[in-house]
């Protein structure tokens, strides 16, 4: 199946490219020619005022995703955008440049946002407050943190429970043009949302009863949303996928890769040609040794959890990889709570990930605790007014997640696996390549060919070994993701990429004198920016800043 989902989505895009979601796709910058006057300074100033503009807000502090209200906010983005692109920035230093497109991308993303996106419109998954990932109801989001709860949040969480049946019932009123399968997906994490409020109540009741029946009403309003979405499902049957079109536009203008669709499936497929082969040569040398076994008890995976930690950050700095900085410890990545306690033993169900981990903890570990937490830990200490700052419509996606991806295998072969079974390097391949089992279920589910369900068969199919739960966690949440934000699983894959293809042109460029510690060091402190941006700064390379500011690029 994996391979017909590559023919049937190459028919597409070499033949009928043009399957669009909503809206006109445009392949220009917009505005008119750069003719203004401008410093860094103004820049600073506008991007604070974009940054100002927000979610529209009622008198009552309700989040207001009507017609009018989102009319009002895209108005006040056009002339922003206008005023951003007439902007003469050809004399600022590159470094300058940079954080011009970083804004630049940015209004184009709330751009996105409202001629094709509209998940205030599209998405009844939108207005659930355990979806962050489709974007959260500002305002309305409540934590159990520290109770008792003082006055001042006493009166704050009162509030955001009570606007819970508000901001649901203005929903009804949102949700115009909805996909089937957008809302196949509310459904699914509509219990886990009853049982959010539902734990809040209970929590409640020893400190704060008065609040008990606010937690109550919230919980039975998501319940009464859930009875309606099922009442007008039949009419919600917008296609899901935003087309090939508007998916190139979205990388082209936000994500600013320089990639068409079509690239994405070449480097995804060659990739994973590649992975399968590394893998059976790898089986091959290993047949004589004993399989990997996963771990037996809770104990014993908390414990390799934690030395794995130690040894992540003993190995980094005796090759000479990454500088490590002082305040990155072990210590605090435990303190999130990843690995504060061991699950539930025996597990009741292992999914794809757990079965590697459980095998083989060290390429997760790598990928979470060196490619997200130091490259966090950095980021916050990050205090440039525009770079510094956290990235709006996910524009850092590709940069964040190509670059812990690429560290399970590059590491690898620095020699983090040396002194562990040769079985372990299997584990390496095995993820990498549901990795792009992920990125074609993305593609074609956005080229409109994979409905949901199609697509969640698909991966259970592609997975290896047979781990990945067809139900499960994993594959849902992958698929969610894929939907609500175009191109995060495939971008994982074309992120790796990118961060190959500069790793190779800086070791071309400084000859014997490349250092690997000093590359990762430059590039961790470029900050969450896109690929293409850090080439430039890094390389001083133009021709993808070329192509990404050029009118076509899409023939």
């Amino acid at each position: 199946m994996k391979e017909n989902a590559w023919v049937v989505l190459i028919a597409v895009l070499v033949g009928t490219i043009g399957v669009a979601c909503n809206g006109s796709v445009e392949t220009s910058t917009g505005g008119s020619e750069p003719v203004g006057v401008a410093n860094y300074g103004d820049l600073l100033e506008l991007f604070l005022e974009f940054r100002s503009v927000g979610t529209p807000t009622t008198d009552t502090g309700l989040p207001d995703y009507t017609v009018p209200a989102m009319s009002r906010q895209r108005e006040q983005l056009n002339g922003m955008r206008q005023r951003l692109a007439a902007m003469n920035i050809t004399d600022w230093p590159v470094d300058q440049q940079v954080d011009y497109h970083l804004v630049r991308a940015e209004m184009n993303g709330l751009d996105f946002y409202h001629r094709v996106l509209r998940p205030w419109s599209r998405d009844p998954g939108f207005y659930l407050q355990t979806q962050a990932g489709a974007g959260p109801v500002r305002g309305a989001t409540v934590r159990i943190r520290n109770l008792p709860l003082d006055a001042e949040r006493i009166v704050r969480v009162r509030r955001d429970l009570e606007m819970v049946p508000e901001i649901l019932q203005q929903a009804r009123g949102n949700l115009v043009d909805v996909p089937g399968d957008l809302v196949v997906l509310a459904l699914h994490y509509l219990p886990g949302e009853v049982g959010y409020f539902d734990t809040i109540g209970v929590a409640m009741q020893e400190h704060h009863p008065e609040l008990v029946p606010s937690a109550e009403a919230a919980s039975a309003a998501v319940i009464d949303y859930g009875a309606w979405l099922e009442a007008n499902r039949s009419r919600m049957t917008a296609p899901a996928g935003i087309g090939v079109d508007n998916y190139n536009w979205w990388f082209k203008n936000v994500q600013l890769v320089p990639y068409t669709m079509e690239d994405f499936m070449d480097i995804v497929t060659r990739d994973d040609d590649r992975l399968q082969t590394f893998l059976a040569l790898e089986r091959n040398r290993n047949r004589a040794l004993p399989e990997l076994e996963p771990v037996a008890t809770g104990e014993e995976w908390q414990r390799r959890k934690r030395e794995g930690l130690e040894f992540a950050m003993q190995f980094l700095e005796e090759n000479d990889v990454v500088t490590i900085p002082d305040y990155l410890s072990a210590l605090g990545y435990l303190d999130r709570g990843p690995l504060s306690a061991a699950p539930q033993w025996p597990r009741p169900e292992t999914d794809f990930f757990d079965q590697t981990g459980d095998r083989e903890p060290l390429p997760e570990l790598f990928h979470e605790f060196i490619g997200h937490y130091l490259d966090g830990q950095i980021v916050g200490r990050d205090d440039r007014p525009i770079r510094g700052t956290d990235r709006l419509y996910a524009i850092d996606m590709v940069r964040s997640e190509g670059w812990a991806f690429s560290l399970e295998e590059l590491m690898m072969h620095v020699g983090y696996l040396d002194e562990r079974s040769p079985r372990s390097r299997e584990v390496v391949y095995w993820q990498s390549i549901f990795r792009t089992c992920r990125a074609i279920a993305d593609m074609n589910m956005h080229a409109n060919i994979f409905t949901l369900q199609e697509a969640i068969d698909f991966c259970y199919e592609c997975a290896p070994n047979g781990w990945l739960l067809p139900d499960g966690y994993h594959v849902w949440y992958e698929m969610e993701t894929n939907l609500r934000f175009p191109g995060w699983h495939s971008g994982m894959v074309v992120g790796k990429f990118q961060f190959m293809k500069l790793f190779a042109e800086l070791v071309r460029q400084r000859g014997e004198e490349f250092e690997l510690r000093g590359f990762i060091d430059d590039y961790l402190k470029s900050g969450r920016i896109p690929f293409s941006l850090i080439r430039w700064e890094m390389t001083g390379q133009t021709d993808e800043m070329e192509w990404l500011l050029s009118d076509g690029g899409f023939e």
